[in-house]
């Protein structure tokens, strides 16, 4: 099965938390794109550009670049270096992509104070949205990366890098299409977005941030996604489920072992690179009512929407407002 068979697949069915090409400048006037869509990672991926660009061209390209993610870094799969070093009892070598998405994994697990524990596979199995066992989790500072080698102090530790792969995924796509000389381009994977150049219409590239409750659809705001910018969003909209009048949902609180209480009902952040938008949003969306303060701290641009008694309260850090339409 692939990276995100479960924990994730939810978000690609329900359109995500972000979508391309929701906010025109001119609606009666056509857009000059066209688009090349795919599957990968039991998720969907979508590429607009203008209408000249022969995107079809790319198609294998990407396919066989996708699925090296997938047997790198998924662990669903069996074959895939991460299952193998979850299997192993100390050490194991893994490809430069794997150690580089582990490092970072660990770099923005000590920036953000823990709010993302890539050892918390096995609890997110706990509470039904994976498959990694493991007997330890929350304890991020067991793993360390050597060279290509990932390590572990404790043979029970496992790495869970669905929170910040696809992220790698994203920014892989698009440095492969800027080396193959592609000027202008939207891709989208699974809702998480990265913009190169500007729309046809001599604008930035425009996307919407899906309303996050449940009994709301539609966009909740319009954003402009500057020339080289990812945002990644995450939230409890798609994959959650209601017990005993309690929801929850698979982002995990690493501090309390737990599903997060769902105070930020979804965050969305803005960085050059798709990886760490995705990772810091992963953590801020753990971290609830803290998430703006540690999101300032790190210089983090992101978009918080909390639910209220009065309805969706917006939040935002390090700039994101300057996006917003």
């Amino acid at each position: 099965m692939s990276l995100y068979s479960t924990r994730r697949q939810m978000i690609a069915m329900t359109g995500a938390a972000l979508w391309a090409g929701a906010v025109r400048a001119n609606p009666t006037e056509p857009v000059a794109t066209r688009t090349m869509e795919g599957r990968a990672f039991a998720s969907h991926w979508r590429i607009t550009a203008p209408a000249h660009v022969d995107l079809e061209r790319h198609r294998a390209n990407i396919d066989a670049l996708l699925a090296r993610i997938d047997v790198q870094m998924s662990p669903w799969r069996d074959d895939s270096e991460i299952t193998g070093f979850n299997l192993t009892q100390r050490e194991r070598a893994v490809s430069p992509d794997t150690a580089l998405v582990a490092r970072a994994a660990l770099d923005i697990a000590r920036d953000s104070g823990g709010w993302f524990d890539p050892t918390v596979g096995p609890l997110v199995a706990q509470w039904g949205f994976g498959r990694i066992s493991g007997s330890h989790a929350g304890r991020w500072e067991g793993l360390a990366v050597s060279g290509d080698s990932l390590r572990k102090d404790d043979a029970g530790l496992t790495m869970d890098l669905c929170g910040i792969a696809k992220g790698r995924a994203l920014d892989l796509l698009a440095t492969y299409l800027c080396d193959a000389g592609e000027t202008a381009f939207l891709v989208d994977l699974g809702g998480e977005l990265k913009s190169e150049g500007l729309h046809p219409e001599g604008r930035p590239w425009q996307i919407a941030v899906e309303d996050p409750r449940p009994s709301h659809n539609g966009p909740a705001f319009g954003l402009r996604l500057p020339d080289g910018m990812a945002v990644a969003t995450s939230g409890l909209r798609s994959q959650s489920y209601e017990l005993d009048g309690q929801r929850y949902g698979h982002i995990i609180d690493p501090h309390h072992a737990r599903p997060s209480d769902g105070s930020a009902a979804s965050v969305s952040v803005l960085d050059a690179e798709g990886m760490v938008a995705d990772g810091w949003a992963t953590a801020l969306a753990a971290a609830g009512e803290q998430g703006p303060q540690i999101a300032q701290s790190n210089g983090i641009s992101a978009l918080f929407l909390f639910n209220t008694a009065g309805g969706l309260t917006p939040q935002t850090t390090g700039g994101f407002d300057r996006y917003i339409l």
